[in-house]
C-alpha cells in the first residue's frame, strides 16, 4: 500500500464520519420537534449545549491525540460514538437525551482533530494544500449528501433511524480503522519525511502583502466561529422553517440542503483556484454575504427565496471555513493539537449563535423573528471586529 492509498482510507473515514454525524445531529432537531414538541427556542438551546461542550472537548481531545496517538484517539472515538448512538435508541426522556448530546459532544472530538492531522501527515507544503482541498471536498460532499437524503430516511425508516443508522456507520468506521492501522506503520516507514524547513512555510502570496500571514490567520480564526454561529442557528431552526413553509422532513432535505451543495462547490473551486489566498477582499465579501443570506433564509415567505439565498450562504460559509483551515496549515503546523484548536473555535460559534437566539426568544417570546435579529446583530458585530482586526494588523509601509 502506498501513502496515497492510505490517505484514501482516511478520506473514506472522513466522509463516513460526516455522514453519520449529519444523520444524527442535523435530524435530531426534527426528532425533538416531532417527539417532544420542541420549537426554535428549545432546539437552539440543544445546539448551544452541544457547542459549549464542543469548545473544551476539541482542545482537550486534540491534545489527547497528539500525546497518545491519533489512531488510538480514532478507535476510542468511533467505538464510543457507535455505543453512544446505540444507547440513544433506548432513551425516551428529554433529560436523558440531553445527557446523550453531552456525551456525543465529547466523544466526537476524539475523531476530527486526529483525522485533520492524519490526512496531512508526511506532506510537503504543496502536498498539504492538496490534502486540505480533498479533505474539505470530502466532508462537505458527504454533508450535502447526508442532509439531502436524511429527510427521506427519517420519513421512510422512522425517527429511530436518527440513532441506529449513525451507530452502524460509526461501527463500520471502527472496523475500517482496524484494517488501516495494520498498514499505517509500514507505509510511513517507506515514506520520506519532508524537510522541516520547507514543510510548512507560508506560500509566497502571503509574503507579498501589506498584512502578514499571521494576520490573515487571526482574521480567518475570527471569521470562522461567526460562520458557525450562522450555520448552527440555521440548522437548529430548520424544523421551524420547514413548518412555516409546510415542508415534510423529506422535502426539507431536498430544498434546504442547497447551501450544503453550495459549500461543496465553493470548496472545489477554492481548492483549484488559489488567487484568493491572502486577499482580504474575498474574506470580507464572504462575511457580508453570510449576514445577508442568513437573514433572507430566515425571514423569507417564499420557498424560492429560501433556495436562492442558500446558494450565497453556502459560498460564504465555504470560503470562510476554507480560509481558517488553509491559513492554519499554511502558517502553522498540521498537528492534532492545532486541529483541536481549530475545532475549538468552531465550537465557540456553535455555542454562541444558538445561545443568542435562544435568549432572544426567551426575552421576547412574542416576536417570532427575535432570534433572527439577535443573531444577525451578532454577526454584524463580528464583521466590525474583522475590520478592526485588519486595521490593527496592517503593516506600515516605509
Amino acid at each position: 500500500m502506498s501513502l496515497r492509498q492510505l490517505k484514501a482510507g482516511y478520506f473514506v473515514l472522513t466522509g463516513l464520519n460526516t455522514l453519520a454525524t449529519s444523520y444524527f445531529f442535523n435530524y435530531l432537531f426534527f426528532y425533538f420537534h416531532d417527539r417532544f414538541g420542541f420549537g426554535n427556542r428549545e432546539n437552539l438551546g440543544v445546539s448551544a449545549l452541544h457547542g459549549f461542550i464542543y469548545i473544551f472537548s476539541a482542545w482537550q481531545c486534540g491534545r489527547f491525540a497528539a500525546r497518545f496517538g491519533r489512531r488510538l484517539s480514532l478507535k476510542l472515538g468511533f467505538f464510543g460514538l457507535s455505543a453512544t448512538m446505540a444507547v440513544g435508541a433506548f432513551l425516551h426522556s428529554v433529560p436523558a437525551l440531553l445527557g446523550l448530546v453531552a456525551v456525543y459532544s465529547v466523544v466526537l472530538l476524539l475523531t476530527w482533530p486526529a483525522l485533520e492531522a492524519l490526512v496531512s501527515e508526511r506532506e510537503s507544503q504543496s502536498g498539504v494544500q492538496e490534502m486540505v482541498g480533498i479533505y474539505n471536498c470530502t466532508w462537505a460532499g458527504a454533508a450535502a449528501f447526508g442532509y439531502f437524503t436524511g429527510g427521506k430516511l427519517y420519513d421512510a425508516l422512522g425517527v429511530g433511524a436518527v440513532f441506529w443508522l449513525p451507530a452502524a456507520i460509526f461501527f463500520a468506521q471502527f472496523l475500517l480503522l482496524l484494517w488501516l492501522e495494520k498498514q499505517h506503520d509500514g507505509v510511513l516507514a517507506n515514506t520520506p519525511q519532508p524537510l522541516p524547513e520547507t514543510a510548512h512555510t507560508p506560500e509566497n502570496a502571503g509574503l507579498n502583502q501589506s498584512l502578514s500571514p499571521a494576520a490573515f490567520l487571526k482574521m480567518a480564526w475570527l471569521a470562522n466561529p461567526f460562520a458557525y454561529i450562522a450555520i448552527n442557528t440555521l440548522l437548529a431552526v430548520m424544523p421551524g422553517v420547514a413548518q412555516h413553509l409546510a415542508l415534510t422532513p423529506t422535502q426539507a432535505g431536498l430544498f434546504c440542503s442547497v447551501w450544503f451543495f453550495g459549500r461543496f462547490g465553493a470548496f472545489a473551486l477554492l481548492w483549484q483556484w488559489r488567487s484568493w489566498h491572502y486577499r482580504f477582499r474575498w474574506l470580507l465579501t464572504a462575511f457580508v454575504l453570510l449576514i445577508a443570506s442568513l437573514a433572507a433564509i430566515l425571514l423569507a415567505q417564499q420557498l424560492w427565496v429560501v433556495v436562492a439565498a442558500q446558494v450565497f450562504f453556502g459560498l460564504a460559509t465555504g470560503l470562510i471555513y476554507y480560509s481558517s483551515l488553509f491559513y492554519s496549515m499554511d502558517v502553522g503546523e498540521a498537528s492534532s493539537e492545532h486541529g483541536g484548536l481549530h475545532e475549538a473555535f468552531i465550537g465557540a460559534g456553535i455555542c454562541l449563535g444558538p445561545a443568542t437566539g435562544a435568549v432572544a426568544l426567551l426575552l421576547a417570546p412574542q416576536s417570532a423573528n427575535a432570534a433572527t435579529w439577535a443573531v444577525t446583530g451578532l454577526l454584524t458585530a463580528g464583521l466590525g471586529g474583522l475590520l478592526w482586526l485588519r486595521r490593527q494588523s496592517h503593516k506600515r509601509v516605509s
